[in-house]
């Protein structure tokens, strides 16, 4: 039996430096407030009662039963009347129903497919909250890089009014870095509304605001899959993927079914056994008490149903169908997920060295551009350009860090590995000292100029 995501949870949780918990710490309020997951839970537990239901069916089932009759007899022969009494307990045993069997057999897998469910449930929490914690990140360093554009800007456009001023430019140099001042807080105002959703998003999940999350330190290393081979991936994925357990045992729940409708045709044979006081009062016997012992056997063989058998039959071979078709979508597509993933997590990663160079590069740039426009060699267009390049290249940089982290955990979900001590490991590469986008910023300047 695959392992179940939130055993031992407790004890990893206790583990862990409290001063680096701020992911996991989500995680654990997601655990108790997420509606999604408190509905799997109970949808779980649910089948497996469902499950003891149809086992009922194939044990003892004892019950007690009392009887009280006036029997009035009038003919030529005989007339009396006489009052009988009649109390005791019963027993049936089932011998042979092999709707019942074929019953429970569903049920056992139907509960496996719940239990599945519920594994893929915890699993898509961990998601969501990585999502949505990451998200509110990403909001940040927008805003983050929002404000860096918009006040880097303004001072293009005070200088731009002030040499305006003096003569040295023209007037649509001013109009230009006013546009662009003006566009930038509009980018501006955009990112502290999406800062906002994000929030809110989160608060979805664990019923809490949170104004402050620990960020990825700057050390965080993008490591690439392990194995670094995309059809090994894809073979644990096609083994232990939680949706392609689901739809097996719904398809092994469907054959059994099948068997059910089929037992139709099959007799039933039931053992029965009773015993009880039986008291007769007037007639010819006047007055009669005594105890009665029964036992025996009952068969029951269906002859004709009215073709409702051959119906049921047919429908359920029909449903088999259904399932064997949707297991092998979900083979499909968890197959070309896998494989999707595994590459979108590499290109990640080159993507994410790449953006590093280009910061350095656009940093040179910018400056190159102002040193220009300073000795009258650009203009401010130009200047703005180079302005918001940068800043573009520091955000597209953090996105894909970004990207990173969620692809790859969506790979481990892919594949079925995915367990909440994943975030534990995610969450002691977080800090609450990182200051996000800015010290990507300040690092890349250092770089480029080793002497500050």
């Amino acid at each position: 039996m695959k392992k179940r995501l939130l055993s031992g949870l407790v004890g990893l949780l206790a583990a862990q430096p409290a001063l680096s918990m701020d992911l996991v710490e989500t995680y654990e309020k997601a655990l108790s407030y997420d509606s999604g997951i408190a509905a799997a839970r109970a949808s779980f537990e649910a089948q497996q009662a469902a499950s003891d239901v149809t086992k009922s069916a194939l044990l003892p089932q004892i019950g007690a039963y009392g009887e009280a009759n006036h029997t009035d007899v009038d003919g030529d022969i005989q007339d009396e009347s006489y009052k009988s009494f009649n109390y005791g307990v019963q027993l049936t045993q089932p011998l042979f129903r092999a709707d019942s069997w074929f019953s429970y057999d569903a049920s056992q897998f139907q509960t496996e497919s719940a239990r599945a469910q519920y594994n893929l449930a915890q699993q898509q929490l961990i998601l969501d909250v990585a999502n949505a914690y990451f998200a509110v990140l990403r909001a940040q360093d927008t805003l983050t890089t929002a404000l860096a554009a918009e006040a880097a800007i303004q001072r293009q456009y005070e200088q731009a009014q002030e040499r305006f001023d003096v003569g040295l430019i023209a007037i649509t140099e001013v109009y230009e870095a006013r546009a662009s001042y003006d566009d930038t807080r509009s980018q501006r105002i955009a990112a502290e509304n999406q800062l906002n959703v994000a929030r809110e998003q989160l608060a979805r999940l664990t019923g809490e605001y949170t104004e402050d999350l620990e960020n990825l330190r700057q050390a965080f290393p993008l490591g690439r899959p392990d194995p670094m081979d995309p059809s090994q991936w894809e073979t644990t994925a096609l083994e232990q993927n939680w949706s392609i357990q689901s739809a097996m045992f719904d398809l092994n729940a469907s054959e059994a079914n099948l068997k059910v409708a089929k037992s139709g045709h099959y007799p039933t044979l039931d053992l029965t056994a009773s015993y009880g006081d039986n008291n007769i009062e007037g007639g010819s016997l006047n007055q009669f008490e005594g105890t009665q012992g029964v036992i025996g056997l009952t068969l029951n063989v269906p002859l004709y149903t009215g073709g409702g058998t051959q119906a049921g039959v047919r429908q359920q071979r029909s449903r088999v169908t259904v399932a064997e078709q949707s297991l092998n979508t979900v083979r499909r597509d968890v197959r070309v997920n896998t494989r999707s993933l595994f590459l979108t997590v590499n290109n990640n990663i080159e993507t994410a060295s790449a953006l590093e160079q280009t910061i350095i590069s656009r940093r040179s740039a910018l400056d190159a551009t102002r040193a220009g426009y300073e000795v009258g060699t650009r203009n401010i267009v130009e200047v703005l350009d180079a302005e918001r390049a940068y800043y573009v290249a520091l955000l597209d940089y953090s996105n894909a860090r970004y990207d990173y982290v969620i692809n790859s955990l969506q790979l481990k979900q892919s594949a079925g590995i995915l367990s909440p001590q994943d975030l534990i490991d995610l969450n002691n590469w977080l800090s609450e000292t990182a200051p996000g986008i800015e010290a990507i910023a300040n690092e890349k300047q250092t770089l480029e100029d080793p002497a500050q």
